[in-house]
């Protein structure tokens, strides 16, 4: 198979999705179910679960209908149903999606979202009774649908929230949450294995990585695999995990647009086609462009002023390319562009470099 026939962008088609935000509950980033006080009927990690559920008509356990979401049984009496989930990378949540996708009759009628600040190795059954602040008062749920919902923010709210708790009112079941929102970055944490250390210099850190609030803005093309993808941490388990765009029939080239979490100088480039085999771009090239508060569509402005950081340099399929004698330009930047010729997949960008301000 040349090609990633079902990635997670294709079978998200019809999902919505929040370009400039980041889901801060994404179980690749670390998001996890902790806790729920009822998962009678199908568990609460199917929660943080990629695309939007899947349907099997036929398909029973003993318990019942085999769900693709989190359901919980019939309520009896007073209460209700609930479920404490941990984020992948602490951050102020912009939009929440309570999705209830396949379920029909059902789903709760109605929803509310909590919020906690707390310390990230918290385990669920220690913030049950904890202080939480209502992030999304009650609010009526449709079912079979994704249940969109702006947060305004409150001055006197913390910075970034760790924990959400999901209410659902009285039970039923909830195919998918997303909890979209900007990153906090926490640049004491390096992220990087044995193979990336033993290469960087004093100071470095990935200043593009999603964790320290980097972002996919923009791209030619995305067709196989989702242009954020390109900045998750750790490797990719497969082809689906990377940024991949269709195979292209004409002239040009595809590109990306990513804004790093920080303004600048870039001393290491890491390009990774893990898993891209028949498929990995003959060569690429990286630019960046110092401008903290220009918009996306000046970026994508053909006379932007970008410079050059990574001349054209050939890929080899399946490999790590780690890249710093090769760098012609340094910066500072705000934002980079890689471009890959003629198309194909990549699975990581890092920029590894030091920061020489607070966020862009």
């Amino acid at each position: 198979m040349a090609d990633a026939e079902m990635s997670m962008s294709s079978k998200d088609l019809h999902a919505a999705t929040f370009t400039g935000l980041v889901d801060l509950a994404d179980e690749f980033l670390g998001g996890a179910a902790l806790l729920a006080n009822d998962e009678f009927f199908a568990p609460k990690e199917n929660l943080l679960k990629p695309g939007r559920g899947v349907f099997r008509p036929n398909e029973y356990t003993d318990r019942g209908k085999l769900m693709d979401g989190w359901e919980s049984r019939r309520k009896r009496g007073p209460g209700h149903d609930w479920c404490i989930i941990k984020l992948g990378a602490p951050g102020r949540v912009r939009v929440l999606d309570i999705d209830t996708n396949h379920f029909l009759g059902n789903s709760p009628p109605y929803g509310s979202v909590d919020a906690i600040a707390a310390k990230s190795d918290a385990r669920g059954h220690d913030l049950v009774a904890a202080d939480w602040l209502e992030l999304l008062p009650q609010m009526p749920l449709r079912p079979g649908s994704q249940n969109i919902f702006p947060i305004s923010h409150a001055d006197a709210w913390p910075r970034a929230w760790t924990h959400l708790r999901l209410n659902i009112y009285p039970d039923g079941g909830v195919a998918r949450f997303r909890a979209h929102g900007d990153i906090e970055p926490d640049w004491s944490a390096i992220e990087a294995d044995a193979d990336t250390r033993e290469r960087l210099r004093p100071g470095e850190v990935d200043l593009v990585a999603v964790r320290n609030g980097g972002l996919a803005l923009a791209c030619s093309d995305m067709f196989f695999g989702a242009m954020n993808n390109l900045i998750l941490p750790r490797r990719a388990s497969n082809m689906g995990g990377g940024w991949e765009t269709r195979r292209r029939r004409g002239p040009g080239f595809d590109w990306i647009v990513l804004r790093l979490g920080a303004p600048g100088t870039i001393g290491l480039v890491e390009v990774d086609t893990n898993h891209f085999k028949g498929n990995c771009p003959a060569c690429c090239s990286l630019e960046g462009i110092h401008a903290p508060n220009a918009a996306l569509t000046e970026l994508v402005d053909p006379s932007a002023a970008w410079r050059g950081v990574l001349p054209e340099t050939g890929l080899m399929p399946h490999t790590r390319h780690f890249l710093r004698d090769e760098l012609v330009h340094a910066g500072p930047f705000t934002h980079v562009r890689l471009s890959i010729y003629p198309d194909g997949g990549i699975s990581r960008l890092r920029t590894w470099g030091l920061r020489t301000a607070a966020k862009a």
